[in-house]
């Protein structure tokens, strides 16, 4: 196995674009720009910003352009645009986006019913973004979708999802991520795909998308870790969803993420009272209650006063 990583987990933040993509309350831009702003001081070296799809399939994040090009760039920090097809990379070139990636789901019924066509056609597709970035400095990222489950047919192999990652290999991608969509994994079953992937990939290549759907998120989280994973996308707030996969709400938390490695004394780098702080304001803006644990809790550090009527 490639072992070219540190014990450092990396935590990728999704929120402004897996987060709101399903938020049935609209976001004004200003708004947007204000949270990835915040999100960039936080010790992210990668934030998914938005996403260059049709506004009729997502109009929750039509505003891709202004947002990317209204936001403040922090040094070090990659700034990542999801697209559908050639079309989207183009405007997410001219928007700025240092990053793009690319999403094809395992299952031909998931891709049928999230990218409108079947999984060969999202294959071309992708030659071409390939093409347009050539010559560029843009990154590119494919996602596997439904690598672990598809809520329309069932449990996905092994060997299918090792198949697309061959197809992503020789077609050049820079970064290749598993993705739950659906919540459907359980820790044994990602730790056997982890280990056959990182066969293929090295760890800093690999990124591994959780949804607790089913509360298995985090306990995910660490039997990927146990494998060899390094990277890990996660949601403010535990914010998310696939609006194509039934019952597919809520992205790990990433608060919830940080507290669980700072309390195992895994480094992220990243800045957990400003996430707190963060992840406390989402209900104003959003409307409703986040599903994350800590910024209710508090960290176990956050201690209380006793009570005053304790007998001596």
């Amino acid at each position: 196995m490639i072992t070219d990583y540190s014990d450092s987990l990396i935590v990728q933040e999704v929120a402004p674009r897996d987060g709101l993509q399903i938020e049935p309350k609209w976001v004004e831009t200003a708004d947007k720009i204000a949270l990835i702003d915040q999100l960039s001081l936080a010790g992210f070296s990668r934030i998914e910003a938005g996403s260059f799809v049709s506004p009729k399939a997502i109009p929750a994040l039509r505003d891709g352009e202004a947002v990317f090009l209204g936001i403040q760039r922090q040094p070090g920090v990659t700034y990542v645009a999801l697209v559908p097809n050639l079309k989207g990379a183009q405007r997410a070139l001219s928007a700025g986006a240092d990053e793009l990636n690319l999403v094809m789901s395992a299952s031909q019924t998931h891709n049928l019913a999230n990218m409108r066509m079947r999984c060969e056609q999202s294959l071309t597709a992708f030659s071409d973004v390939v093409a347009l970035a050539r010559g560029t400095s843009l990154g590119l990222n494919a996602s596997i979708a439904t690598a672990f489950g598809c809520p329309f047919e069932g449990v996905t192999s092994e060997d299918r999802v090792m198949q697309i990652v061959d197809a992503y290999l020789e077609l050049g991608m820079q970064g290749i991520t598993l993705a739950d969509t659906t919540g459907m994994a359980n820790p044994r079953q990602v730790y056997r795909l982890v280990q056959r992937v990182l066969t293929q990939v090295p760890a800093s290549m690999l990124t591994l998308h959780f949804h607790n759907t089913r509360g298995l998120g985090l306990s995910n989280v660490l039997a990927a870790y146990e494998a060899g994973a390094r990277r890990f996308d996660a949601s403010l707030g535990g914010l998310g969803g696939c609006p194509f996969a039934p019952g597919a709400s809520g992205n790990i938390c990433t608060e919830d993420l940080v507290n669980l490695c700072e309390e195992m004394g895994i480094h992220t780098g990243t800045d957990l009272p400003h996430l707190l702080e963060m992840s406390r304001r989402l209900p104003a803006l959003l409307g409703h209650e986040m599903p994350g644990q800590v910024a209710k809790a508090g960290r176990n550090c956050d201690l209380h006063s006793a009570p005053e009527n304790m007998p001596v």
